[in-house]
C-alpha cells in the first residue's frame, strides 16, 4: 500500500507550526515534509518530530535571499550555494532526515541558469551529501509558475542527474509540476522509475487536495505501489479549508479513516 507523508509547511496552515506535528500524527501520518525548517532551531524541530514519533524525510534547501528559486545553477553565486547547502546539510544529518532538494535558480536580472555551474555544484554536493548517506532532489519546475527555472521537462532532469554521475543524486517527480509541463503521468512513472527517489502530488489547478483536480492521484499512487516504488509520496498540498476535512481522499489509505 502506498505511503503519505505530509507537508508541514503547506498542510495543517490553520495551525501554528508546532501544533502542526500533532495534528499529522494524529491523522494517522508517520513522515513529514518541510520546505524551510530553517526560521525553526533544530532542537525545537527536533523535539516536535520526536514527541508525535515522526520522521522528517526532506527539506528544501534555502531559495535564496531574493526570490532566486535557488542558487546552484546561478554563476558567480558558488560560494552562496556553498554555506546554504552546508546549511541545509545541517539541518538534514541533526533531524535524520535523508533528502535534501536542491532548487537549481532561474534566468533573471541578467543573469542566465547554467546547466555546467548546477553540475559542477552538484557533484560537490553529493561528495558531502555521501558521508552522511543523504540523496539529493531535482525537481523539474514547470514554467508557468517559475519562468526561466533551469530545467522543467523530464528529459532534461535525467541528463542532470546523469551528468552529475552519483548515485545520490535523484529524480522528484511531483504530479503538479509533470501534469502541467508534459502529462503522460503513467507513462512517464514508469519510463523514469529508475532515476525517481522521491514523488509528491497536489491537485491541478490549484494545488490543493487531489479530488479537486483534473489528475486521477489514487490511481497514479497505486501505481507507484505496483511499480516497486517503496518511498513515501509526498502530500505538497495547501487545503481548500480545513485539512483534515480534506483528508478524505486518503481514508482509503489509513489515515483520518
Amino acid at each position: 500500500m502506498p505511503k503519505f507523508a505530509a507537508n508541514l509547511t503547506t498542510m495543517f496552515a490553520e495551525l501554528p507550526f508546532p501544533e502542526r506535528f500533532a495534528a499529522a500524527s494524529d491523522c494517522g501520518f508517520r513522515a513529514v515534509e518541510i520546505l524551510a525548517p530553517y526560521p525553526f532551531e533544530t532542537k525545537d524541530l527536533e523535539t516536535w518530530l520526536k514527541v508525535n514519533d515522526l520522521q522528517l524525510l526532506l527539506i528544501n534547501i534555502s531559495p535564496g535571499p531574493s526570490g532566486e528559486t535557488g542558487l546552484a545553477a546561478l554563476p558567480g553565486r558558488e560560494l552562496e550555494f556553498r554555506a546554504s547547502f552546508e546549511q541545509a546539510l545541517h539541518y538534514t544529518t541533526y533531524l535524520g532526515a535523508g533528502m535534501i532538494h536542491v532548487l537549481a535558480g532561474k534566468n533573471a536580472d541578467g543573469v542566465t541558469a547554467s546547466v555546467d555551474t548546477f553540475v559542477d555544484n552538484l557533484k560537490w554536493a553529493a561528495r558531502l551529501a555521501g558521508e552522511s548517506n543523504i540523496n539529493l532532489m531535482l525537481e523539474p519546475l514547470n514554467n508557468v509558475d517559475v519562468p526561466g527555472y533551469l530545467h522543467s521537462h523530464l528529459e532534461t532532469t535525467r541528463g542532470l542527474v546523469e551528468a552529475v554521475g552519483h548515485d545520490n543524486v535523484r529524480l522528484q517527480f511531483d504530479f503538479y509540476h509533470q501534469q502541467i509541463m508534459e502529462g503522460n503521468l503513467a507513462r512517464n512513472l514508469e519510463a523514469n522509475l529508475d532515476i525517481i527517489g522521491h514523488a509528491q502530488f497536489s491537485s491541478v489547478p490549484g494545488r490543493h487536495e487531489p479530488q479537486y483536480g483534473e489528475v486521477n492521484v489514487p490511481y497514479l499512487c497505486d501505481l507507484l505501489d505496483e511499480l516497486g516504488y517503496d518511498g513515501y509520496i509526498g502530500c505538497e498540498y495547501s487545503a481548500k479549508s480545513d485539512t483534515r476535512a480534506g483528508l478524505s481522499w486518503a481514508h482509503r489509505y489509513g489515515i483520518c479513516a
